[in-house]
C-alpha cells in the first residue's frame, strides 16, 4: 500500500545478533506503524565457539554468525552490514559512581549536551588494568542540591550532578567478541550487555517501576538486572546455566550429551516432589548394548540439585543490592532455561518472591511475510535477548534521529567534495593566508 512507504522510510531496519552459548541468533526487524516491532527475518545457527558467554574459538564462532546472518538476511531480503551485539560472560561488573558538571551558561536551560557531557566524562574513569567500561547509565539527577530529579532537561541551574550504575567488562572478551564479527565481515553498532537487553523485551514499565529482578537463564550464564523506581539498580552474570544441568544429568546418568539434553528438555522438571516414583524413561543403549532405563524422579532430584544453586546465587545477588524488601513485582525469569516445568514454583519457594515467565510476545506485531510458524518460534523466552537486542539498536537510531545525531555510517572514503573544499577555503581566505591546491585553479578564486 502506498501509505505504508512513509512508514518505511521513518522506520529503520536494524539488526540484532545474540553470540550465545548455545545459539547464535540475528533478527532483523524495525518499529512498524503501531509502535511495535516488526520482525522481518530471523537466522539461527548452533554456537560451538562460545563458552559461558565469551568467545572460545573464533573460527567457530564467525562460521556460526556467517549461517545465522545470511538466513536472515535472505529471509528478510535485507543485505546486513551493522549489527546491535549481546555481551555476556562471568567477567562483567557493575559499580555505582557519582558525577558532576558545573555549567558557566546560566541563561540556559540544561539540556541533552549537559548529561551527554556528565555521561563523556564517567567514560574517562580509570578502570582496574584490563578492564574496559561498556555501559554508563544515568540514575537520579540533582540540579543545584535538589535531588531525585529524574529528566532535568528543560530545567535552569548550575550544579549538575548524577548516580551512575557503571557496567565493566574485560578488554580481551570485549575485543574477541568485536573481532569476531569484523571477521563475519559486519560491523558492531553498539555492544548491549545482555540482560539489558533481555529486559527490554520481557519487562513492563509498571514492573520496573515496582522494583523488579530480571533472571535470563540462558546456556552458558544466568544473567540478573535488577530495576527499582523505572531505574536499573544492578546487573550480574553468573556462570551457571542450562548446559549445567545437561552435563550434571549426563554424569549422574551416565548417557552421552545429547541424550541428556533431550531428557532435560522433554522429561526435565525443576521440582522432583511433583513427579511419580513409577515414571521411568528408557533410552537407548550404545552400540550393542542393552537400552537404559532412567527414573523421571531421579532426573528431577538431579536438575533441582543445579537449580537450586543458580536460584540461590541470584538470591545472593538480590541481597547484596540492598532492594531485596523492595521488588514489589518480584522476579520474572526468562531465557530458554525458563521453559522448564515447575521453575516458578521453585523459585517462589527459594527466594520468597513472586515469579512469572517472561514472554517477549507483548512487543511483537505480526508479520505475515515470515514463513510459517517462525512468529510463533520468536515468543518464546528463547529469543527474549535477541528480541531485547532489536529493540535497543531501535531506541538507539530514533534517539539518534530525535537528538540530530547522524549515526557514523561507514562508507569508503571519498575525495573532498566542492562544499567541503570552498567551504576550506573560505575559512583560509578569511585569515588572509594564501592557500594554493593543484586542482584548483585561479579561476575559482576570482569567482
Amino acid at each position: 500500500m502506498e501509505k505504508s512507504i512513509p512508514q518505511e522510510k521513518s522506520s529503520p531496519i536494524v539488526v540484532g545478533l545474540d553470540i550465545g552459548t548455545t545459539k547464535i541468533c540475528a533478527i532483523v526487524g524495525r518499529r512498524s506503524k503501531n509502535g511495535k516491532i516488526e520482525v522481518l527475518g530471523i537466522g539461527k545457527a548452533e554456537s560451538a565457539g562460545v563458552t559461558r558467554g565469551m568467545v572460545s574459538n573464533i573460527d567457530k564462532t564467525v562460521q556460526g554468525i556467517n549461517v545465522a546472518v545470511d538466513v536472515a538476511g535472505s529471509q528478510s531480503n535485507v543485505e546486513i552490514r551493522i549489527v546491535n551485539v549481546g555481551i555476556a560472560g562471568q567477567h562483567i561488573k557493575s559499580l555505582q559512581h557519582r558525577g558532576l558538571i558545573t555549567r558557566r551558561d546560566l541563561n540556559t536551560e540544561i539540556g541533552r549536551k549537559d548529561i551527554d557531557k556528565l555521561i563523556e566524562d564517567m567514560y574517562n574513569l580509570v578502570m582496574p588494568p584490563g578492564e574496559e567500561i561498556i555501559h554508563v547509565l544515568p540514575q537520579e539527577f540533582t540540579v543545584d542540591n535538589e535531588p531525585g530529579i529524574k529528566d532535568p532537561i528543560g530545567m535552569s541551574g548550575v550544579r549538575l550532578e548524577a548516580n551512575f550504575h557503571i557496567i565493566s567488562g574485560q578488554v580481551t572478551a570485549i575485543k574477541n567478541i568485536v573481532k569476531c564479527v569484523t571477521k563475519a565481515q559486519l560491523e558492531s553498532q553498539e555492544l548491549i550487555l545482555e540482560p539489558l537487553a533481555s529486559s527490554e523485551a520481557v519487562l513492563s514499565d509498571e514492573e520496573k517501576e515496582a522494583g523488579v529482578v530480571l533472571v535470563d537463564i540462558g546456556g552458558g550464564t544466568t544473567d540478573v538486572a535488577i530495576f527499582h523506581e523505572g531505574i536499573i539498580r544492578h546487573t550480574a552474570v553468573i556462570p551457571f546455566g542450562g548446559n549445567s544441568i545437561t552435563e550434571d544429568i549426563r554424569e549422574g546418568c551416565s548417557v552421552m550429551r545429547n541424550i541428556a539434553e533431550q531428557l532435560k528438555v522433554r522429561f526435565g522438571s525443576a521440582l522432583a516432589d511433583e513427579n511419580k516414583e513409577n515414571e521411568i524413561v528408557c533410552v537407548p543403549g550404545l552400540r550393542g548394548r542393552e537400552p537404559k532405563e532412567i527414573s523421571v524422579k531421579n532426573l528431577a532430584y538431579i536438575i533441582q540439585a543445579r537449580i537450586e544453586e543458580i536460584i540461590e546465587h541470584v538470591y545472593y545477588e538480590i541481597k547484596s543490592s540492598g532492594y531485596e524488601k523492595k521488588l514489589i513485582a518480584g522476579i520474572v525469569i526468562t531465557g530458554g532455561g525458563a521453559q522448564l516445568k515447575h521453575l516458578s514454583q521453585l523459585v517462589e519457594y527459594v527466594t520468597g518472591l513472586d515469579c512469572r515467565t517472561g514472554y517477549p510476545n507483548e512487543h511483537l506485531a505480526k508479520n505475515e511475510t515470515l514463513p510459517k510458524g517462525i512468529y510463533e518460534e520468536l515468543q518464546s523466552p528463547t529469543f527474549a535477548t535477541g528480541i531485547g537486542l532489536l529493540i535497543k539498536g531501535i531506541q538507539r537510531m530514533e534517539y539518534d534521529t530525535l537528538t540530530s545525531v547522524q549515526p557514523e555510517v561507514k562508507v569508503q572514503k571519498a575525495k573532498y567534495t566542492d562544499e567541503r573544499r570552498f567551504g576550506l577555503l573560505g575559512k583560509i581566505l578569511e585569515t588572509g593566508k594564501k592557500f594554493i591546491k593543484d586542482d584548483i585553479k585561479d579561476e575559482d578564486f576570482l569567482k
